[in-house]
């Protein structure tokens, strides 16, 4: 899969208000002998998701079954925020679009998804609930989940070898005190985790039911001073201990998986296509680089992850829905689902065609912890927080630094609670 793809995962969108035309489902009854013979229906997909047989393949299945064509038009993730928000306040839209899973919820609200609850209905029984829970907004099915990918532990087989480690660990505490051993036996760093890895620190909130963010009233407020947060903090703040990475910096600063590539770290934190940074800065070391699943609390329970991903949905706006949802059903079919997570490496919608997974490494490590992950709050009024400087970030860096977790998220509260107040 491209770096670029899953870099740009989870990015919230800053939103402007929708002026969405209301569809008119206009190619409904057109389904006789020739079906929608003659018609075309447009999807946008962003660069890297897609391989390009899977679009042939589905495009052909959507041929035959349907007697029109599909046109998938490739957009770039940078600047797609805004080039779909115009879109999809004309008359023309595309007709089913990629949406990342977190701003889904902003489209939602701005009116310009449509509902597709006969299509959960339909196809959608064996969804992931997990996977499924950024396509519902007010409790109401807007989008479909699609692919989805999560961190993993990658880790250096030499320096654990080095340091007498036979077995990768099973649990939370087994994780550490292989970290700690790789410390005492070896030259190496334990773990590089920078202070800042803040999808990681999500992915232990989620781990401990925690949430981000709360109710007061008619509107959202930080909720950094609950304990399950900080319970999460703290888990952090011990796995940092062992890393010499900069306390204010995150793991794009610089990129961990160069770090990683010297040779000399035990493991580190991170997407599965970040071991291909490592290898680019030293190829040497592609032979031994391993991975494994996050060890949680419990061997049976990995640990929470944050789950980046697309969602597919079809404009409000569009006059061909039901012909949309029948390119739905077949891209989300079994069949195609399967084959584009067996061709990107990406975990599917469903737990059961987790088996295309197989021989693939990273993902195969990725995938126990995806029922239990979950997101940043799937609410439109979140994008704003994740602008620089991000006060997650910077109450993570706090409480590194010495201050307890309840004084952190004090810092912070003023600068958080603005920007969930600000309107998306």
């Amino acid at each position: 899969m491209k770096r670029k793809l899953i870099s740009a995962i989870g990015v919230a969108a800053m939103m402007v208000s929708i002026a969405a035309c209301g569809g008119d489902n206009g190619d409904e009854g057109k389904t006789g002998a020739d079906g929608y013979a003659g018609q075309t229906l447009t999807v946008w997909v962003m660069d890297g998701s897609s391989p390009d047989q899977w679009q042939k393949d589905v495009a052909a299945a959507f041929e035959k079954k349907t007697k029109a064509k599909v046109k998938f038009e490739i957009q770039q993730w940078n600047g797609i925020q805004q080039k779909l928000t115009t879109a999809l306040s004309e008359e023309n839209p595309p007709d089913v679009f990629e949406i990342g899973n977190t701003q889904t919820p902003a489209y939602a609200k701005t009116g310009g998804l449509a509902d597709l609850a006969d299509l959960k209905s339909e196809i959608g029984a064996d969804w992931t609930e997990s996977l499924n829970n950024s396509s519902v907004f007010e409790g109401k099915q807007y989008a479909a989940p699609w692919y989805f990918a999560n961190r993993v532990v990658i880790y250096n087989k030499k320096v654990w070898e080095d340091a007498g480690i036979k077995e990768t660990p099973k649990t939370r505490d087994e994780f550490y005190d292989a970290l700690k051993t790789i410390g005492d036996k070896t030259d190496a760093e334990p773990i590089y985790l920078p202070g800042q890895n803040w999808y990681h620190f999500v992915g232990l909130v989620v781990g401990e039911g925690g949430e981000l963010v709360k109710k007061d009233g008619d509107k959202y407020v930080s909720n950094l001073a609950d304990p399950k947060v900080a319970a999460a903090m703290e888990t952090y703040q011990k796995f940092q201990a062992l890393s010499k990475a900069p306390k204010d910096k995150d793991e794009a600063t610089p990129q961990q998986g160069e770090v990683f590539g010297k040779g000399n770290v035990g493991a580190f934190i991170g997407m599965g296509w970040e071991a291909g940074i490592a290898i680019e800065a030293n190829p040497k070391i592609e032979k031994e680089i391993g991975y494994f699943t996050i060890p949680g609390d419990t061997a049976d329970q990995p640990e929470g992850v944050f789950l980046g991903g697309s969602n597919l949905a079809v404009a409000a706006g569009s006059e061909k829905q039901a012909l949309a949802k029948e390119f739905l059903k077949i891209a989300l079919s079994d069949k195609y689902e399967g084959q584009l997570a067996k061709l990107n490496g990406v975990i599917p919608n469903k737990e059961s065609l987790q088996s295309n997974l197989t021989g693939n490494a990273a993902a195969e490590a990725a995938a126990p912890a995806a029922a239990g992950g979950g997101t940043t709050p799937l609410i439109p009024e979140w994008a704003a927080v994740e602008n620089a400087p991000n006060p997650i970030k910077t109450y993570m860096t706090a409480v590194l630094n010495g201050k307890s977790p309840a004084e952190a998220a004090a810092q912070v509260e003023d600068e958080f609670n603005k920007r969930l107040s600000q309107e998306s």
